[in-house]
């Protein structure tokens, strides 16, 4: 258990984080050795209805659904049916014949994208942004948001395919950036196991793991238990509704477009199911996902020297290296918090937050939502209050 001195401190922390208008809510869960020895929750999931956080409220998880992705595709590539140096053309034609942007201008590219790229974010594609690469996606999610709730939605593999055929920001393999590769990676996996991305995620992860509130969308019975999303004000905070990426943001039908990259949502307790799942090296309650080698390697730092260093632009992220959709800790004396070696997790647009301790075992979740707010100073904070413990 965590010292009450501790507990006081993560308390006071999260309760002045709502009263400030930073957060309206929060679930936090402290897990360590397989046993959940920390939760708290405060706050409002409706601000405007004056509904709690509850134990099981359900949180839009956005880009902590890549970690998810990235285990997907370790499942297949331990099974023998994918290799990650396969071309990405193999699976998705539209990704024959790419062109990256050198110097301003377009020119084809050296080698083709493989798997390998996509998980280490080192494959030139990218969000957004004033490069022709960035233009050519924003373009893209602008159609997939016209057509998510009309009569002909882009699905998942149809959309990837048309990502393809924009350029790419850099050459494959020389560079980082983050981007839509997580979705990419969602579309293989359709494509390689011949069900839909969500299908096989319900039936190789969800459904084993006994995870009964994740996935792409909510039916009807689950719905009164979503958060309510909100944007920050000068005066407050303001509701925020909006479709983003591809994502529906109000989660009441099932999407065509099945995100990898952001699509999921889940509870607290789920999502420790997973990252628990992950720190015992693969299995949970006597059910095996992935293997341990394999985990060892989806949890590994994996950029190399050439890499590297458009990732440590990344300044909150110093200390840390990336690979397989996760930040890794490679140097805790410049990471600007108490870290681990070999820690890894990743977060959320909404604040969805996990780091695996694997030195520890110890897991931290931290449930947030809030636009634009990733790693949040508050997150870092009730994050070192715990460490400091440990």
């Amino acid at each position: 258990m965590l010292d009450q001195t501790a507990v006081s401190q993560i308390k006071s922390a999260l309760r002045k984080s709502i009263d400030n208008n930073e957060v309206a809510g929060a679930s936090f869960m402290v897990i360590k050795d397989g046993e959940e020895i920390f939760y708290h929750e405060d706050g409002l999931a409706d601000r405007e209805a004056g509904r709690p956080v509850e134990r099981n409220t359900i949180f839009r998880l956005y880009s902590m659904t890549k970690p998810v992705t990235a285990t997907a595709v370790m499942i297949l590539m331990e099974r023998g049916e994918i290799d990650l140096f396969d071309p990405v053309s193999q699976y998705l034609p539209g990704f024959e014949n790419q062109q990256a942007e050198v110097n301003g201008e377009l020119v084809p590219v050296e080698r083709e994208m493989n798997i390998h790229d996509l998980l280490d974010m080192t494959c030139g594609l990218v969000y957004g942004g004033t490069h022709a690469a960035g233009q050519a996606t924003e373009a893209l999610f602008r159609e997939i948001d016209e057509r998510l709730l009309g009569e002909s939605p882009m699905g998942t593999v149809e959309a990837m395919n048309k990502l393809g055929e924009g350029p790419l920001a850099f050459q494959p393999g020389t560079s980082w950036t983050y981007g839509t590769s997580a979705d990419v990676l969602g579309a293989i996996v359709e494509v390689v196991s011949g069900l839909r991305f969500g299908e096989f995620l319900q039936k190789e992860i969800f459904g084993p793991l006994g995870m009964k509130d994740t996935g792409f969308w909510l039916p009807e019975e689950k719905r009164e238990r979503l958060v309510k999303t909100y944007a920050s004000e000068q005066n407050g905070m303001s509701l925020f509704t909006g479709n983003h990426l591809g994502i529906i943001h109000q989660m009441d039908r099932e999407p065509a477009f099945e995100s990898g990259g952001a699509g999921l949502v889940s509870t607290i307790d789920d999502a420790a199911k997973f990252t628990t799942m992950l720190l015992n090296q693969g299995s949970l309650n006597g059910v095996r996902i992935l293997r341990p080698r394999t985990v060892q390697y989806l949890t590994s730092g994996t950029l190399n020297a050439r890499q590297q260093p458009a990732f440590d632009a990344w300044h909150t992220l110093t200390g840390h290296s990336y690979g397989n959709l996760m930040r890794v800790v490679t140097d805790t004396k410049t990471a600007g918090i108490l870290a681990s070696p070999g820690e890894y997790g990743w977060d959320g647009w909404l604040g969805a937050y996990f780091g695996n301790f694997p030195q520890e075992g110890v897991t931290i979740l931290l449930m947030i939502q809030k636009k634009d707010a990733g790693t949040t100073p508050l997150t870092r904070k009730l994050r070192n209050i715990v460490m400091s413990t440990l």
